[in-house]
């Protein structure tokens, strides 16, 4: 079955407000197939796990590795609400991971994190760091359907 960039990136947004209802920040992605199955679903789990890499992206991007070989993984696409940090396209691009897809801007979540010592964002898009591979990522994003949707979720987080 395959759903709208829509469809999943909601999912997403449900499981970033997971993130933060477990004490985390809002983050979330999914790893789809081919088919469109969701294969998996992430939160950040930074705080509760106490691991400075633990992004939504980069721990579903590992997992991935784990679970699935690379040419699979490369007719896969990962859904996530926010555009990945530069060491999220760092491991999705070395999970091998073919498609993202994202909701908002990391210019955005920049505007709503400010100066949070919490998420120091880069003003690093990911398609800046996609276009230093040897190998093409496709990415899409942000959907403007679900940009709002997505920054909800931080509505009052880092103050």
């Amino acid at each position: 079955m395959h759903e709208s960039h829509e469809y999943y990136l909601r999912r997403a947004i449900e499981v970033s407000k997971q993130s933060r209802a477990a004490g985390n920040t809002p983050f979330g992605a999914l790893l789809v197939d081919a088919e469109g199955n969701i294969l998996m679903e992430q939160q950040n789990i930074e705080i509760t796990e106490h691991i400075c890499t633990g992004h939504a992206e980069t721990t579903l991007a590992a997992r991935a590795s784990q679970a699935y070989s690379r040419e699979f993984l490369s007719h896969c696409t990962l859904y996530t609400t926010a555009e990945p940090c530069a060491m999220c396209a760092g491991a999705i691009y070395w999970a091998n991971i073919g498609r993202v897809v994202y909701g908002m801007t990391e210019r955005r979540l920049l505007q709503l994190t400010g100066s949070n010592e919490q998420n120091p964002t880069f003003d690093l898009p990911c398609r800046e760091v996609f276009a230093r591979g040897q190998r093409n990522i496709e990415v899409i994003g942000p959907i403007p359907e679900v940009e709002e949707e997505a920054a909800a979720v931080h509505a009052g987080y880092w103050n």
